[in-house]
């Protein structure tokens, strides 16, 4: 087995990662969503499944880049599969910035201000 091939079974391994690591997000989501629905008092089931599941999916997102640099630049050296690569990173990007407003309910630039209930300059604007 030759270093190339190693690199390859890695690379499928961080892809194994990444679905399991989305799983077991999701179950444990749908586990807390059921607890906070059974709590006293009920919380919003909903919101705690968002949350724990989306910041689930922003690490498994994590773990597959992983995943494909290691196969772009070590396995698979072609033009088509950097242009993909960088494709990958940009949604990846996009869906991380994307899922973290919606989970916070403020702009990343905003959060210490709105941590320390400060109105910053702009604080009203909504995400």
């Amino acid at each position: 087995m030759d270093f190339t091939e190693i690199m390859d079974w890695v690379s499928r391994a961080f892809e194994t990662a990444a679905v399991a690591v989305l799983i077991v997000g999701f179950v444990i989501g749908v586990v807390r969503a059921l607890r906070a629905r059974t709590a006293d008092p009920p919380k919003d089931a909903y919101q705690v499944l968002r949350s724990t599941f989306g910041r689930s999916i922003l690490l498994g997102l994590e773990i597959f880049v992983a995943a494909d640099l290691i196969r772009t630049v070590v396995v698979d050296q072609t033009w088509q599969n950097v242009i993909a690569l960088g494709l990958i990173v940009l949604i990846r990007t996009f869906l991380s910035f994307s899922l973290e407003v919606e989970m916070d309910g403020v702009w990343p630039w905003r959060r210490r201000a709105a941590g320390a209930g400060v109105p910053a300059e702009g604080a009203g604007e909504q995400p």
